[in-house]
């Protein structure tokens, strides 16, 4: 409902206004009428109207004075002008004054209902737009955290046109006023053990944690700003004028955030320091060195506060890195011990320390690693399928934020895969002892059954074979076939009337007097003998 006021010297004229609308019915609600300019004016700070329906013509002071009043210190409010024909010129002044309407005397109640409907359409208009910029303006305060993290992750990542830097700066209510800066970027050490214990919405609490210690101690110093990026990394800006005290300052604040998230929460973060610069245009630098110097972590382990300055004269001791271990490895994996295999992945590791490779480039190398491996597994037949780590070993390595962790995950990897390829082994092995029993179970009663002959159907080495059917077995080839061939007499002898002779042709041996020595041996007496006794 609108508020109203209608003006004018004309008792009849305001009286049959006033008394003639449905104001309510219209949207509006009369709040006043008066004979004069002069206490409508006496009335505005009171009743505050939205509408003053007003004639020009009026004492004291007239419609054009209530206008540019109106116009100067209540331009919300909307103005109808009442006027005659022979008062037009003044018309005319009023609408240069942002009249919103006028009306000719004398009118209808259906002409004034017409008009005053549109102003209420207008007024309607004006309020959904002041609604809606509310609205906006009440969705922006709530996004301004975001607006302002997102403005700062493109502001350390060079992503800002730098002609319009300072206006976001002071928009945006971020104060970054000294003439030197420095980036860190603060990361919290054991990724995936905290997901192991906690949900997935309580470790993003955790590193919203680390971000709320480091902005207290930062507030407290009033020398920089923090936020977060991704809602995991910390990144934390800090100001100063000299450059000495700037370096001083910042390594006693991140040593006590590095302490405090110690202590409170539990756990560890690494730091990465990057060097300082003389301008906010050129501060992505130092967020890039500071992401480098994190990257170190890989090389040092957790826990660290890590300035690049200090890792880039690191270079120059570095030790080239030699791929002789690698080789080394592959050739243990397939007949080396498990301690062999353990040294030579930590001697790996250690060259890899020691080089102060790019943290790429040293993925990249256990990446070669492992599909030296998987070559070896495809080549003694083992399949992915049986390993119980992950199944793509290639990308489960990225998630190893140090080379200590890449050396245990790598000797659990190397020693998994020695034990399936002795598994792989140790089957294919009994497969053909096994193979080599039927064939001499079937071909035993064969005079000219040989160990060659076995090797050249299995085909295998005479070594080898020795190797794995005495390992199988327990036997040798010869007292395995001698076996067999005593069994199978024994059981001629038992249910046949074949004579001896008979029998040791049925079973491989030409010279019978061979075969009762044999026998012999294998019983402790002749065929005859044996044959008497069963």
């Amino acid at each position: 409902m609108y508020k109203i006021i209608i003006a004018d010297d004309e008792d009849n004229v305001r009286k049959g206004i006033r008394d003639s609308l449905k104001w309510r019915e219209l949207g509006f609600e009369l709040v006043g009428d008066f004979v004069n300019g002069r206490e409508v004016l006496q009335s505005l700070e009171q009743l505050q109207p939205d509408v003053v329906l007003t004639d020009i013509n009026m004492p004291l002071v007239d419609g054009l004075e209530v206008t540019r009043y109106l116009y100067e210190h209540y331009p919300q409010t909307k103005i109808i002008i009442l006027t005659g024909y022979d008062e037009f010129e003044y018309a005319q002044q009023a609408l240069k004054l942002k009249v919103h309407d006028y009306i000719l005397k004398p009118n209808t109640a259906d002409e004034l209902s017409y008009i005053l409907s549109k102003v209420k359409a207008d007024l309607d208009d004006e309020h959904r737009k002041v609604e809606d910029l509310s609205k906006i303006k009440q969705q922006l305060k709530e996004s301004l955290p975001l607006v302002r993290e997102r403005f700062l992750n493109q502001l350390v990542t060079g992503e800002l046109r730098e002609s319009k830097l300072e206006d976001k700066l002071a928009y945006l209510d971020i104060g970054l006023s000294g003439s030197h800066y420095i980036v860190a970027v603060i990361d919290v050490d054991d990724h995936g053990e905290l997901q192991s214990f906690y949900p997935e919405s309580e470790s993003e609490l955790l590193y919203f944690a680390v971000c709320n210690i480091c902005g207290e101690i930062i507030a407290r110093e009033q020398n920089g700003i923090v936020f977060q990026n991704n809602n995991e990394t910390t990144i934390v800006i800090l100001f100063g004028e000299e450059i000495e005290t700037l370096r001083d300052k910042a390594m006693r604040i991140f040593e006590e955030i590095n302490k405090s998230v110690r202590e409170y929460l539990k756990f560890t973060v690494s730091i990465g320091i990057g060097d300082i610069r003389s301008s906010l245009h050129k501060i992505h630098h130092s967020y890039k060195k500071a992401s480098s110097a994190l990257d170190y972590r890989f090389f040092l382990g957790k826990n660290r506060i890590i300035h690049i300055g200090d890792m880039e004269g690191q270079h120059k001791m570095s030790i080239p890195y030699d791929k002789h271990w690698e080789r080394k490895l592959v050739s243990s994996l397939k007949s080396g011990t498990q301690l062999e295999i353990a040294s030579i992945v930590e001697k790996i590791i250690e060259n890899l320390k020691e080089s102060y490779l790019p943290m790429g480039r040293c993925y990249i190398h256990i990446q070669q690693i492992i599909v030296s491996i998987l070559d070896i597994t495809e080549e003694f037949e083992v399949h992915e399928t049986t390993y119980d780590l992950a199944s793509s070993p290639l990308t489960e390595i990225y998630g190893l934020k140090t080379l200590d962790e890449v050396e245990d995950w790598l000797k659990r990897y190397c020693l998994q895969t020695t034990s399936l390829i002795l598994e792989s082994r140790n089957n294919a092995c009994k497969m053909q002892a096994l193979k080599a029993e039927e064939f001499i179970k079937e071909n035993y009663a064969d005079a000219d059954m040989s160990m060659d002959r076995v090797c050249k159907y299995l085909v295998l080495s005479i070594s080898y074979f020795s190797l794995i059917f005495k390992n199988h077995t327990g036997e040798t080839f010869i007292s395995y076939l001698t076996r067999i061939r005593v069994e199978k007499a024994k059981e001629l002898l038992k249910c046949t009337d074949l004579k001896t002779y008979e029998i040791a042709d049925r079973i491989g041996y030409t010279d019978p007097h061979y075969f009762n020595l044999i026998f012999k041996k294998a019983t402790g007496m002749t065929p005859t003998i044996y044959r008497k006794m069963v």
